[in-house]
């Protein structure tokens, strides 16, 4: 298995480490909802150094990304970031990913870790336009830090004032306690809880993990694993990629609709498709729900009717950390979409029931 500059450090730190996307990666430490409450309240850190970073540069380079992206990377300034999906030819998601504008005709893309070499296939195969590509994940290292105190711990390290970097965007300078002075400081996670993301070379992480934890002692900062990092995205509704979407899934059923844009003259790959899909409607929705009767919904769960009829399948479900109760993400008919509307989850052959509503399910 690969590792992270701070594979190492988790094993030392007595994480519970599992294989994940070919990483030996820590799932929990102190405990899922631990963590999670952790992140919710104070600060936590994760190690999410197994994704992938691909550069796109060169004159040609936002054409290529037009073309290629859902979302419309014409209207990405300098110094924001960006939510948008990769499409193939039947309007199916390739991946889920962030774009960043670094610079006047320099993109960094964040890919999932478990697709980095889809990813580059699919980009190199359709560069039509030559722009520049250049595959940097094995060069770059990332940190996630999230949580209401997580902007305290960071400023300790900072001259940048990160208060004034808005959500989804970032500014790139120095971390004290490290000799590192372009890390990338973006305002960008997948918790919901706040915080930041930051990117910089591997061969600094010791420092910047140490320097990370000296800052945010007083706040009772804490490691986090993939755990409750799956439990904290799954609160906000937020999709996970092979659970939520997939090659088969697209946007507009996924209720992404918002980051497909259909801008005049921007003729992105599987367009007609979305766009039908969008006029016509869809035979199937992600909508988000909750659970009425005691259960904890799991990924492939059927979703049934009244009458024991199949009418969806769960993609992701756990209990919430901070309700208790059963939370899950689904693809189910239109018809039965309204909010409110009952729905039953097959768990060990029993109807459980459910009721359709729209996350997130923690409250912010």
């Amino acid at each position: 298995m690969k590792k992270t500059p701070f594979t190492d450090i988790h094993i030392a730190l007595g994480a519970k480490m599992h294989e994940f996307a070919g990483y030996n990666m820590p799932i929990e430490y102190s405990g899922i909802i631990d963590e999670h409450m952790t992140v919710c309240n104070g600060v936590g850190v994760f190690d999410v150094s197994h994704m992938g970073e691909i550069w796109v540069k060169g004159p040609r380079a936002e054409a290529f990304l037009q073309r290629i992206m859902s979302n419309d990377v014409a209207s990405l300034e300098i110094g924001k970031a960006q939510y948008s999906a990769i499409l193939n030819n039947e309007g199916g998601v390739i991946d889920d990913i962030i774009v960043y504008h670094y610079e006047p005709e320099k993109y960094m893309l964040v890919v999932n870790a478990s697709n980095i070499e889809k990813d580059w296939k699919w980009f190199n195969d359709h560069n039509d336009e030559f722009a520049d590509l250049e595959n940097a994940s094995d060069n770059i290292a990332q940190l996630a830090i999230q949580g209401p105190k997580a902007l305290a711990t960071l400023q300790k390290l900072t001259k940048i004032d990160l208060t004034k970097i808005p959500y989804y965007s970032f500014a790139i300078g120095s971390l004290e306690g490290s000799a590192l002075d372009n890390v990338i400081i973006s305002n960008t996670g997948y918790t919901g809880a706040g915080g930041f993301e930051i990117y910089f070379y591997p061969q600094y992480g010791v420092d910047i993990w140490n320097a990370l934890f000296k800052a945010g002692e007083e706040f009772g900062i804490k490691p986090i694993g993939l755990g409750a990092r799956d439990t904290l995205r799954l609160e906000m509704g937020f999709c996970l990629y092979g659970n939520d979407l997939d090659d088969t899934t697209t946007t507009i059923e996924a209720g992404l609709g918002w980051i497909t844009k259909f801008t005049e003259n921007r003729n992105f790959i599987a367009r007609p498709i979305l766009e039908k899909q969008k006029k016509e409607g869809v035979t199937r929705k992600l909508c988000g729900f909750q659970m009425i009767e005691k259960g904890i919904p799991r990924h492939g769960y059927d979703i049934v009717d009244d009458n024991d009829v199949k009418i969806g399948v769960v993609t992701s479900g756990t209990i919430s950390p901070t309700s208790k109760i059963g939370i899950g993400l689904g693809y189910i008919k239109p018809e039965y979409s309204t909010l409110g509307t009952a729905i039953f989850i097959k768990i060990r052959d029993k109807k459980i029931k459910a009721e359709v509503v729209k996350p997130p399910f923690r409250k912010l």
